[in-house]
């Protein structure tokens, strides 16, 4: 692979398994420096193995994705180390409970909305001044169909998602006159724990490896990706505005 992201930084969300993970290793295959959150320590060890294979390196930052300070200590390591970053790829989120509304358990409410959208919050707000330092800062937030097809019993999952790509347009917006592009990926049933647990029936061999995702999530995060505040929907194989033209 040609190594198109060569001294660049990336930092990856949710990186321990699945479409984080496999998102982590394109980008290290492609030169990056890969800087890996997850709470799952094992899974950051055996993504540095893999990265070291690439002839990349890593920075592994085990953290809850609820603990907001340390995404602000390590936007201050990457200022003190490098002074910019790259790339950013929101990744990290949690089903919810799959319950009806009325029977959802505030707890398991608070924490689908602390983990799929105020944690992205913060770290806009940790990475942004490192982000516009970059020559080609490249923000990913990975969305889904849920977003605006909402189904019964997965309200926690589906209004955090609304709010997140709510939360990129936003972003994209007032990036727009920067070097900063942000945009949403959405990667519809992929191979994942996650949509095992969500469809338990669905048979996993009839459905994309976090692998082929992972190689459209690359192209969105290199310098050559000139769009911004859209949606890029990986069974359509193209990019959506999110309101369609007046």
């Amino acid at each position: 692979m040609p190594r198109l992201l060569a001294d660049r930084i990336a930092l990856v969300t949710g990186a321990s398994r699945g479409i984080g993970y496999s998102t982590a290793l394109k980008l290290a295959h492609a030169g990056a420096h890969v800087v890996a959150v997850a709470r799952t320590v094992g899974g950051l060890e055996e993504l540095d193995d893999a990265v070291r294979k690439a002839g990349s390196s890593a920075t592994l930052v085990p953290l809850d994705m609820r603990d907001y300070d340390g995404f602000y200590r390590l936007a201050s390591a990457l200022n003190e180390r490098y002074q910019r970053l790259d790339v950013l790829v929101g990744n990290a989120a949690v089903p919810g409970q799959r319950s009806p509304l009325d029977h959802v358990q505030p707890p398991a409410w608070d924490e689908a909305m602390a983990i799929n959208v105020t944690a992205n919050w913060h770290l806009i707000r940790a990475m942004n001044g490192l982000l516009r330092r970059a020559a080609a800062g490249r923000v990913v937030f990975l969305t889904s169909g849920a977003a605006t097809n909402a189904r019964a019993y997965a309200g926690p999952y589906s209004v955090s998602k609304a709010a997140l790509n709510a939360l990129a347009r936003t972003y994209a917006a007032e990036t727009d006159a920067t070097a900063v592009r942000v945009n949403l990926f959405n990667p519809g049933p992929t191979r994942t724990r996650m949509r095992a647990y969500v469809m338990p029936g669905e048979d996993p061999m009839t459905l994309p490896t976090p692998e082929e995702v992972a190689e459209k999530i690359l192209d969105l995060c290199l310098p050559s990706c000139a769009e911004t505040g859209k949606l890029y929907d990986f069974y359509a194989k193209k990019f959506l505005d999110f309101v369609p033209p007046a």
